[in-house]
Order: structure tokens, then C-alpha cells, then sequence
């Protein structure tokens, strides 16, 4: 495993940041979107594209990339701000999010989008669509790596458990799988609705690498991105502990901004929160 210099956990801890306002602005713009999901899961698809991911911008169809598949799809600000930023598309596209006819779509739409590898957001089928590419990799003899992000509530579905054992079975030691551990959903507590505990064990159980780390520390990510990758004969599942509306306090582990924008208020607060966070980054550098 690699190690990780405090220049390069602060380069991306402040395109964390960068992605967080991106996901503000857009949805503010939009009057329309999931920010809490989103701003939940914006450090651990950072660290992929920005440091552990074999992709390029400028060859989107490269057969030999790595691929990234949101199974929570409407957490796509977080996919489209890092999109942008990586130079898959201009960054003014996203003020064009939840417009009629534009690539940027309410969720993702890979035939729109350059990037984005899977069209998602009815929840339960990342992980069967990831199995499918990671076996034809196998097949084809392709080196590239798998990562599917799903959001906790979304395991509630019973397809994400039949891939769970499709994966086991056929030792896809080329998927890492994430889980947005944020603990709410649109109804609530996640252990209200349908209890997940422990999810580490659960995943442990179906033949599962499990890995559980805070999904918030740039680091811990990439020391368990790395920790996957080496890991042989079996599927890895890293388990996120994160915290719902990370980064803006008063969306912080508040299910009301599961579906809800920021209106205008609520706007300039999270900006002003955000690029304080921003410039004590940048006088770290």
C-alpha cells in the first residue's frame, strides 16, 4: 500500500470542498435535487478519481479503464461536480443540472453524460450491473477495477443481496463496492425503517473483504481503496461512516435535506460555511 503525504490529503481534502460548492450552487440553481446524499459522498469518489482510478478525461471509452458506477444515483451533483472537474466536460455544464435536454439530467443517464458508465437511480442495481462488467473483465482478461457506490438505505432492496452472492461466488476479487454509511433515508433512521446493523458482519457473512473506516477522512479511503485493490479471491465492500449533508452544519445529519435544495438563504449560508473551510485549506498548502 502506498503512503499518502499531507500535501496530497490536503489537495484533496480542498477539491472536496471545490465539489461541495459545485453541489450547492447546482442545486440552488436547479431548485431541485438530493443534497444530503450527495454532500455525504463526495470525499470517497474525490479520492478515486483524483488519486486511485485508472481513467482519462480525453478517452472516456478506454477499454481498459476503471469503472465507477453510482448505484445511488441521485447523488449524481457529487458524480457531475467530480465529472467536471477531471475534464470530462466544461464546469459551466452544471449550471445546467435538471434542465430539459441538457447532459446533465436529474440522474444519471450515461448516454447523455461523458463519464458516467451506468444509467442509475432506481436503487438496488448498481451492484448487479458492477458484477456484470467485472466478470466480462474477467473474461477479457482486462486489468481494470470495478468501484460501485450504494447508499445504506438502498441495501434494503433484495437485489443488492442475490449480487452480493454473485460476486462471492465468482471471487470478483475486481469489485470494491461502497456504502454510504450516512444512516438516513427519505423515511428516516435507516435502523428505523428496516435495521441494517451490523452491516460490517452482514457483508462479512455473504464472502465478502469488509473494510469499515471514516468515510470522511481522505486518508483512512485511501489506505482502503489501496487495501482492496491487493486483496485476492474476493469482492471488498468498504463501509463509509459518513455524516448526511457533510460540510454545510445546518444540513448535517438532517433527513429534511435528504430531497430538499437550499433556497437562497439557506445558500449563502452553506457558500459562506464552505469557502471558510476553503481558505484554511488553501493557508495549509
Amino acid at each position: 500500500m502506498k503512503n499518502y503525504d499531507e500535501k496530497t490529503i490536503n489537495e484533496l481534502e480542498l477539491t472536496a470542498v471545490k465539489i461541495r460548492k459545485h453541489i450547492i450552487e447546482m442545486l440552488y440553481r436547479a431548485k431541485s435535487g438530493h443534497p444530503g446524499g450527495s454532500l455525504s459522498a463526495v470525499d470517497a469518489i474525490v479520492a478515486l478519481y483524483f488519486a486511485k482510478m485508472k481513467h482519462n478525461p480525453k478517452k472516456p471509452d478506454d477499454p481498459n479503464r476503471d469503472r465507477f458506477i453510482l448505484s445511488k444515483g441521485h447523488a449524481a451533483p457529487a458524480l457531475y461536480s467530480i465529472l467536471a472537474e477531471s475534464g470530462y466536460f466544461p464546469v459551466d455544464e452544471l449550471k445546467k443540472l435538471r434542465e430539459a435536454d441538457c447532459m446533465l439530467q436529474g440522474h444519471p443517464v450515461c448516454y447523455c453524460t461523458p463519464g458516467v458508465e451506468a444509467s442509475t437511480g432506481s436503487l438496488g442495481h448498481g451492484l448487479s450491473f458492477a458484477n456484470g462488467v467485472a466478470l466480462a473483465g474477467k473474461l477479457d482478461n482486462k486489468k481494470y477495477h470495478v468501484y460501485c457506490m450504494m447508499g445504506d438505505g438502498e441495501t434494503g432492496e433484495g437485489q443488492v443481496w442475490e449480487a452480493a452472492a454473485v460476486a462471492s461466488h465468482y471471487k470478483l476479487d475486481n469489485i470494491t463496492a461502497m456504502i454510504d454509511r450516512n444512516f438516513l433515508q427519505i423515511d428516516g433512521n435507516t435502523e428505523d425503517v428496516l435495521r441494517l446493523e451490523s452491516v460490517y458482519r452482514r457483508w462479512r457473512s455473504f464472502g465478502w473483504h469488509a473494510i469499515e473506516i471514516n468515510g470522511h477522512d481522505i486518508k483512512q479511503i485511501l489506505t482502503a481503496l489501496d487495501e482492496a485493490a491487493d486483496h485476492k479471491n474476493q469482492p471488498s465492500m468498504i463501509i463509509l461512516n459518513t455524516v448526511k449533508g457533510k460540510g454545510v452544519s445546518f444540513m448535517e445529519n438532517n433527513v429534511d435535506f435528504h430531497g430538499v435544495p437550499p433556497n437562497e438563504m439557506e445558500r449563502n449560508l452553506a457558500i459562506k460555511e464552505l469557502t471558510l473551510l476553503e481558505k484554511k485549506l488553501e493557508a495549509a498548502l
